[in-house]
C-alpha cells in the first residue's frame, strides 16, 4: 500500500493554515507533514521533513512565497501549489509563481476566505492527488523563452491543409502554453484558439502574458470578433467559447454561459466541437497536460470530422489525464513531448 503524500501548508494566517489542514484531515492517502508561517520557515521544514508537495501562501512577511518558491526549485525541487488571491495582482503573483516552476494554484476569495476554504477542498484535494500521482520534475521556465527564434514562413508554403488550430489544457497548461505558442513565427497563416482552465481574473493578465513572449499576438477574447490569421484568441475564465462561419465575413467567436451544467466553464470541448463544425477536415487540434476528460469529445469530433490531432505525453505533462484520455480513446495521431509541440503545429500547417 502506498504511503500517504506528506504536505507542508505555508501561510502566515494561523487561520488559513488550520482550515487548509483541516481539509485535509481524514483523508485516508494525505497526511499534513507540518506548517509553515512565512518562506525561511517553509525551507527549514522542507530540508527537516522533506514533504512530498507543499501548499505555499504568496503574501508573507519576512521571506514571501515567490522568493521561497525560487529557493525551493533551485535546491529542492518537489510540486508547489500556490494559494493565490482572485485579484489582478493575485494573478500576476501567480503567474510569476508559475514561471517559477509551481505546478499549479489554487484560487480563493478573500473578501470571504472562511466561506471560500470550504469550496477549495475537492479542488485541492484532486490537485494534490493528481500532482503527486506520478514523478514530476519541476523546473522553472527556461529565462530566454521570450526570445525563441522562429522563421518566417515563406508566402504560399502552405497548403491550406489546416485552417485553424484548437488547443485546450488544465493544470500545467500555463507553463505549457509558454513553450508552445512562443515558437510559432509571427506571420503563422491561421488563426489559433486557447481554452486553458483559469479563473476570469487570471486569463487577461495570462494573455498580455504570453502575447509579450511570442511572436504572435495573443488576446483574451471579448466576442464578436471575427478570427485572423496570426493571433491566438484565448477564452475568458468564466464563458464558453465558440466559433461560426459568418459567410463571406470569416468566422466569429461567441461566448455564452450555456452549456451551464459543464464542470469546466469555459470548456475545451465546446470549443473544439464547434471548430471542427465550422472547419470540418481542416481543422488541427491539440490536447495539452491537465486533470480529467475535458477535451476527449472535442479531439473526437475534430479527429471524424477530417481533422488532425496531437497530445502531449505523458513524460512531459504535469498532470496526464486531459491527453491520456485522447490517447486512450485512440484520437491521437501524434503524441509528442511539449518542446517538440510547437514545431510539430508549424508542420502540419505547412503539410
Amino acid at each position: 500500500m502506498r504511503e500517504p503524500v506528506r504536505v507542508l501548508i505555508v501561510d502566515d494566517s494561523a487561520f488559513m493554515r488550520r482550515a487548509i489542514g483541516s481539509l485535509l484531515e481524514g483523508e485516508n492517502d494525505i497526511k499534513v507533514a507540518g506548517f509553515a508561517k512565512d518562506g525561511e520557515d517553509a525551507i527549514r521544514q522542507i530540508q527537516d521533513f522533506k514533504p512530498d508537495i507543499v501548499t505555499m501562501d504568496i503574501e508573507m512577511p519576512k521571506m514571501d512565497g515567490l522568493k521561497a518558491l525560487k529557493i525551493i526549485m533551485e535546491k529542492f525541487p518537489l510540486p508547489v501549489i500556490m494559494i493565490s488571491s482572485l485579484t489582478e495582482e493575485g494573478a500576476k503573483a501567480t503567474l510569476d509563481a508559475l514561471d517559477l516552476g509551481a505546478v499549479d494554484y489554487i484560487p480563493k476569495n478573500l473578501s470571504n476566505v472562511s466561506l471560500n476554504i470550504l469550496k477549495i477542498k475537492d479542488d485541492l484535494l484532486s490537485k494534490i492527488r493528481a500532482v503527486t500521482a506520478k514523478r514530476y520534475v519541476f523546473h522553472p521556465l527556461e529565462e530566454d523563452i521570450s526570445i525563441y527564434s522562429t522563421k518566417l514562413l515563406k508566402d504560399g508554403s502552405w497548403n491550406k491543409r489546416i485552417n485553424i488550430v484548437a488547443i485546450g489544457s488544465s493544470t500545467g497548461g500555463p507553463k505549457a502554453l509558454q513553450d508552445v505558442i512562443p515558437k510559432i513565427p509571427g506571420n503563422f497563416p491561421v488563426p489559433i484558439i486557447l481554452v486553458q482552465h483559469m479563473p476570469k481574473a487570471f486569463t487577461g493578465p495570462f494573455a498580455e502574458r504570453l502575447s509579450q513572449m511570442s511572436h504572435i499576438k495573443v488576446i483574451e477574447a471579448s466576442g464578436s470578433e471575427i478570427i485572423k490569421p496570426g493571433t491566438a484568441y484565448l477564452s475568458p475564465g468564466d464563458k464558453h467559447l465558440t466559433v461560426k462561419k459568418t459567410g463571406e465575413n470569416g468566422t466569429k467567436i461567441s461566448l455564452s454561459n450555456e452549456p451551464a451544467d459543464l464542470i469546466n466553464r469555459p470548456s475545451v470541448s465546446v470549443m473544439m466541437e464547434s471548430v471542427a463544425n465550422a472547419y470540418p477536415g481542416s481543422a488541427l487540434g491539440v490536447i495539452l497536460t491537465g486533470m480529467g476528460s475535458d477535451g476527449l469529445s472535442g479531439m473526437k469530433s475534430i479527429k471524424e470530422s477530417g481533422g488532425k490531432t496531437i497530445a502531449q505525453d505523458e513524460a512531459t505533462c504535469v498532470v496526464y489525464g486531459m491527453p491520456k484520455a485522447v490517447v486512450d480513446a485512440g484520437l491521437a495521431d501524434t503524441v509528442l513531448p511539449i518542446y517538440k509541440i510547437g514545431d510539430e503545429i508549424i508542420k502540419e500547417t505547412l503539410l
